[in-house]
C-alpha cells in the first residue's frame, strides 16, 4: 500500500482543522512556517499548477466546483479537477475533515477500480485543488435508471459487481472502511470499468476498540447494526451496501427506500423484506442500545422469497445476495468471502469491458457526483432524494 506523506486524520471529530496547503497534500502545522518555506510551497504549488490546462466546467456546488482540464505536455491526457472552495467556515477554521479523508484515503489506495488522485496544489486564494482522474461516462446510478433506452444483462451485472467487491476487498485489506457505496458514487471510465469515488465518510478501522459513529452510511444503503446504534464495526457495513447495489441493478430500483424517508421507516423495511432481527437470528441484538423493532414479528424470507425477485442472476447470485443481506453482521460475509462465492464461476461469465454499457450519463454526470462534499444530500433527500440522509440522529423513542 502506498504511503501518504503528511496526512494525519482523526477518523472521528470536529468538521473543520487549521491547516497549510501543498502540492502533495496537506501539513497540519500547528505554529506558522518560516516565510522562505512558506515561499517554496507557493512555488511548487504554482509549478503543478501549470502542468494543467482548465476546460468547461463541468459541475459546481457550494462545496466544490468540477472542471474537465489537460495537461499541457500532452493534450490527449485528460483529467478532472476538483477545486474546493473555501467559504466562510474554512478561513475560520480551516480545510474540512471530509476533504482531508477524501484526500488521504485517495493517495494511500491505488486500485483500478478506485478513481485515481494524480495530484493536489492549492492556489494563492487557498482554494484546494483535487487532480484526479477524468472518467467520462457518467455513473452507474444513470445507468440503471435508463431504462427506455440501455438494456444490460446478467453477465453485465456479474461484471460491474466483481469491480465492486475487488475495490472493497483492497480497500478493507488496507484497513480502509469506505462508508458511503451506492450507485453515483460508482463512476464510468471510458473503457467500461467502474470507480469507486467520494471517500469523504471514509475511515481507517485497524484499532477494534476505537469506537465509531453509527451516524454515517447513505440511509437506503445502510446496514441495521448502524441503525441500532453499533459502535464497533469493520467491513460487513460496506459488505451490506454492496448487496444493495447488487438488488438495485437487477431490479433497477432501490431495495430499501421507505416512505416518509426516516430510520424508523427503514428498519421497519428491513424487517418487511428480509425478516424482523431477533434473538434467534441475531444473538445479542436485543442488548444493543438503539435496537427498536415493529411490534409484529416477520420471520426470516425464505430463499424462494428471493427467488421471485432475483431470479435473473440465478440461484447461485440470489445466494450471495442473501448472505451479503444477512441481519447479523458476525454472519455476513466479508468481502474476501464475497469474492469466493461459486457465483463468479457460474455461468454466464462476467462481461468483458468492451462489451458494457457505458452511457451513465456523460461528463457533467461525473461532475455533478465529484462537487459534493463526502456524504452530502445531492437532491434534497425525500421522495425526489437519493436517500442521502446522513448523520442524522435517530428518534427510536418514537417507535416505542
Amino acid at each position: 500500500m502506498a504511503t501518504s506523506p503528511a496526512l494525519d486524520v482523526p477518523p472521528e471529530g470536529p468538521p473543520f482543522k487549521r491547516l497549510k496547503t501543498g502540492s502533495n497534500g496537506v501539513s497540519t502545522a500547528s505554529s506558522p512556517a518560516p516565510s522562505h518555506m512558506a515561499d517554496l510551497a507557493e512555488q511548487v504549488d504554482a509549478q503543478e499548477r501549470q502542468k494543467y490546462i482548465k476546460g468547461r466546467k463541468l459541475g459546481s456546488g457550494q462545496y466544490a466546483d468540477v472542471y474537465s482540464a489537460h495537461l499541457v505536455s500532452d493534450p490527449t491526457q485528460l483529467v478532472a479537477i476538483k477545486k474546493i472552495k473555501v467559504g466562510a467556515e474554512a478561513k475560520e477554521f480551516g480545510i474540512s475533515y471530509d476533504s482531508l479523508r477524501e484526500i488521504k484515503f485517495l493517495q494511500e489506495l491505488d486500485h483500478p477500480n478506485i478513481i485515481k488522485l494524480y495530484a493536489v496544489f492549492s492556489t494563492k486564494s487557498q482554494n484546494l485543488n483535487l487532480v484526479l482522474e477524468q472518467l467520462p461516462q457518467g455513473d452507474l446510478l444513470k445507468l440503471i435508471q435508463d431504462t427506455s433506452n440501455i438494456t444490460y444483462t446478467p453477465a453485465d451485472i456479474k461484471s460491474w459487481m466483481l469491480m465492486l467487491m475487488r475495490a472493497t476487498h483492497f480497500c478493507h485489506a488496507n484497513y480502509v472502511l469506505h462508508r458511503d457505496i451506492k450507485p453515483n458514487n460508482l463512476l464510468i471510465a471510458s473503457d467500461g470499468s467502474i470507480k469507486l469515488a467520494d471517500f469523504g465518510l471514509a475511515r481507517s478501522f485497524a484499532d477494534p476498540f476505537q469506537k465509531m459513529t453509527y451516524n454515517t452510511v447513505t440511509i437506503w444503503y445502510r446496514p441495521p447494526e448502524l441503525f441500532f446504534q453499533a459502535q464497533y464495526y469493520g467491513g460487513k457495513v460496506d459488505v451490506w451496501s454492496c448487496g444493495c447495489v447488487f438488488a438495485e441493478l437487477v431490479a433497477r430500483d432501490v431495495m430499501f427506500r421507505a416512505w416518509p424517508e426516516n430510520e424508523i421507516n427503514m428498519v421497519k423495511m428491513i424487517c418487511d423484506k428480509i425478516g424482523t432481527p431477533t434473538e434467534d437470528n441475531w444473538p445479542g441484538v436485543s442488548k444493543m442500545k438503539g435496537y427498536v423493532t415493529p411490534t409484529e414479528v416477520v420471520p426470516l424470507r425464505p430463499k424462494e422469497h428471493w427467488m421471485a425477485q432475483f431470479r435473473a442472476v440465478g440461484e447461485t447470485g440470489v445466494d450471495l445476495l442473501m448472505k451479503m443481506l444477512l441481519l447479523d453482521p458476525r454472519k455476513r460475509l466479508s468481502a474476501e468471502e464475497v469474492l469466493k462465492h461459486p457465483f463468479w464461476t457460474a455461468e454466464p461469465r462476467p462481461s468483458r469491458l468492451e462489451d458494457l454499457p457505458r452511457k451513465g450519463g456523460g461528463m457533467e454526470v461525473m461532475g455533478e457526483d465529484l462537487k459534493r462534499r463526502g456524504g452530502e444530500i445531492p437532491n434534497g433527500g425525500g421522495a425526489g432524494g437519493r436517500g442521502d440522509k446522513v448523520a442524522r440522529k435517530i428518534d427510536f423513542g418514537a417507535m416505542k
